[in-house]
């Protein structure tokens, strides 16, 4: 189901980040997750409220704080500042409030919510036993744990295995609201996104879920907001931070209903918390219910293995701001991440994405047509004249690609937002080549075709800009003053011609420079950085001048030979050839990113009673979430062939437009997987 882009107030949230240790690339992926989105519903003219911060409570920082040999309050004014908010600005996350859990605002909220609950006979004094994990501060079931390589059983992410626990909190009646709470998201499909998450929680809910301890002794856990009604227990840290959502606007003299409108982002590592305890929080203090919770997967290793400092594979932020530009960290973090499915990341794809996307085929669109206008028209914009049916089909596609975008968004398809945008940007490269203005330069009369194929190019690109200013914000608008629009703002709506004829255009840095490893490097002589991607036109064009037309590129699909030539008929199978080809309909059950290869998906497919593994190079056209459960066709007797170390056993049939966009093969009927095609 499609959602529909929504109007009015928006609030978004992140997980305010744990403050034991420096941030790591799943928080940085995270964070430029939440700004795209905000900064996309600010471009659609919604009033956005964007919040995030810093969870500074609990047993680890209390331990934490004492190994650094600090307090625990000087060791979260460091982290929360310097390495959390500073990280943040660096990379231009547009929040509205940074909000931090030890701030006096915050602690009165807590202890406001929590004198409701309390006075509301949903919060009672019992002894309880159970496991408890000291790595996500709860008490954790034995169906949680997994058993490690040692053979100990531990929950995922922690170093030690659960402490058995004996002690006399202070719990909340969480159970009572499970039935509610399984009926609502029952309901309600689009409240826990991706799918595959909502029936997480909608299994954990199917069983029992116990209370929820809120307290923890004072004499163990200091280091926390002390319960009104009781000054030797401290709140448990979820059911303290969880209500940053709504502290912060309400500081600011909102009603605390505001939380009804709020997407919350966050990892799948705290997916119970905020699925689970916190819409029970919410209904117990009479508070309305958020929108909407949106799950992000995992960023791993560019190995395709989880990242770790042992391994030798993590990424630290503070040095992949310092090496490369910020935007282009940003677009190729959004670019590359799904939501549903854990993604490969590292300097090569950075590299890579940075060379193709933004150098080859953004950047040097912007300074090829900054130049053109320079030298055929001085420097000043011209005035189009009369439009052929290409500048018809660039202006219908302008003008229909932000509501396309936003629905995507709204969709929660951030790669594929971006991917609609940079194919207008690779339109308009095409455009070019195909209009060859250097040609039309030369003649008198083509002068009034050259104006219009100049207008077009300046107007595509401020459109291009706008659809792509929440991903890259900073290069958005350096690429406007670069075409004399520097000041400007525009929304995300579709819009044609606002780039006034005799604007002087002023130039200026390469929007995107190369790396320099790849500036020494021929064509002839290197490989590819990380991917082997289809060439766009503006890569066979990267050394030319602007003047001259660009070969073109070998990838290009060509038209096909004539059926009266030798080669043609030599192409001819017989009937008794096609009968070879075992075609069947097969069901997709699981989709996954395979590590280290932009283009390859991993595909579990149901064929009948068989399952295999198939690998099919579709992911630049299909988001994982999007393919499971649908019905597809397979090559089914092709030899199996190893890619990327993974054995291919068959091959997705798809079909491919002139522009190299592929579309899978589909059905009409609803045909049970293992239906042969014939």
């Amino acid at each position: 189901m499609t959602n529909q882009p929504e109007k009015g107030a928006f609030y978004i949230t992140t997980a305010i980040d744990y403050a034991n240790g420096a941030p790591h690339i799943g928080h940085v992926y995270e964070k430029i997750l939440a700004d795209a989105i905000a900064r996309y519903m600010r471009l659609a003219g919604r009033e956005v409220q964007f919040v995030t911060g810093t969870d500074e409570h609990g047993e680890k920082i209390a331990k934490a704080a004492a190994k650094a040999g600090q307090t625990p309050q000087a060791f979260v004014d460091d982290l929360s500042l310097r390495a959390f908010k500073g990280l943040w600005d660096r990379l231009e996350i547009s929040y509205d409030d940074f909000i931090r859990t030890t701030e006096g605002r915050h602690k009165r909220y807590v202890q406001e919510v929590l004198t409701r609950v309390h006075d509301a006979g949903d919060i009672y004094f019992a002894e309880y036993e159970g496991l408890y994990s000291v790595g996500a501060e709860r008490y954790v079931t034995d169906k949680e744990l997994l058993e490690g390589p040692d053979g100990v059983r531990r929950y995922p992410g922690d170093k030690d295995p659960p402490e058995l626990r004996r002690e006399a909190n202070y719990f909340f009646k969480m159970e009572k609201y499970q039935a509610w709470l399984l009926e609502h998201i029952e309901a309600n499909p689009d409240f826990i996104q991706p799918a595959g998450y909502r029936n997480e929680v909608l299994e954990m809910l199917r069983e029992p879920i116990g209370d929820l301890s809120i307290s923890r002794p004072k004499s163990r856990v200091p280091w926390g907001i002390e319960l009104p009604w009781d000054a030797d227990h401290v709140t448990y840290v979820w059911f303290d931070a969880l209500l940053n959502y709504v502290s912060a606007p309400v500081s600011r003299g909102q009603s605390p209903d505001v939380i009804g409108t709020a997407w919350h982002v966050i990892g799948k590592d705290i997916l119970k918390p905020h699925a689970v305890f916190w819409p029970t929080m919410l209904r117990a203090a009479g508070l309305p219910l958020y929108r909407k919770l949106v799950v992000h997967s995992h960023i791993l290793a560019e190995d395709g293995r989880k990242m770790g400092k042992s391994l030798g594979n993590a990424i630290d932020p503070e040095q992949l701001v310092r090496d490369h530009p910020v935007d282009a960290i940003r677009y190729t973090l959004l670019r590359e991440a799904t939501l549903g499915a854990d993604s490969a990341y590292g300097e090569g794809i950075l590299v890579s994405r940075l060379s193709s996307d933004l150098a080859n085929d953004l950047g040097n669109l912007l300074s090829r047509t900054v130049s053109m206008v320079q030298k055929y028209r001085g420097g000043v914009v011209p005035q189009a004249h009369v439009p052929s049916e290409r500048e018809h089909g660039i202006e219908a596609a302008a003008l229909a690609l932000p509501a396309e975008i936003l629905r995507l968004v709204n969709d929660l398809k951030i790669n594929m937002a971006i991917e609609a945008a940079m194919n207008f940007v690779r339109d308009l490269n095409r455009y070019i080549a195909e209009s060859a203005p250097w040609t039309l330069a030369k003649s008198e009369d083509t002068q009034q075709r050259l104006d219009t194929v100049l207008y077009t190019a300046v107007e595509g690109l401020r459109v291009a800009s706008v659809c792509l200013e929440a991903v890259i914000p900073a290069k958005a608008k350096e690429l406007r003053a670069q075409l004399g629009l520097g000041g400007q703002t525009y929304t995300l709506t579709g819009a044609w011609g606002l780039t006034p004829a005799g604007t002087r255009v002023l130039g200026g840095a390469i929007l995107f420079p190369k790396p320099e490893s790849l500036k020494s490097d021929s064509a002839e002589t290197s490989a590819p950085i990380a991917k082997k991607e289809k060439q766009t036109m503006t890569q066979t064009q990267d050394k030319q001048t602007e003047d001259k037309p660009a070969a073109p590129a070998q990838t290009v699909p060509t038209h096909a030979a004539s059926s009266d030539t030798p080669a043609a008929q030599e192409a001819l199978i017989s009937i008794d050839d096609f009968a070879r080809i075992d075609l069947r309909v097969a069901e997709v059950l699981a989709a996954e990113a395979v590590a280290k290869a932009d283009k390859l998906l991993k595909l579990t497919v149901k064929m009948g009673d068989e399952v295999r593994t198939v690998v099919s190079g579709i992911r630049k056209w299909y988001a994982p979430e999007d393919l499971v459960g649908r019905k597809v066709i397979l090559v089914a007797n092709l030899k199996p062939a190893k890619l990327r170390g993974i054995e291919s056993q068959g091959m997705i049939l798809a079909a491919e437009d002139a522009e190299g966009n592929l579309d899978l093969v589909g059905l009409t009927l609803d045909l049970p997987s293992g239906t042969k095609v014939r």
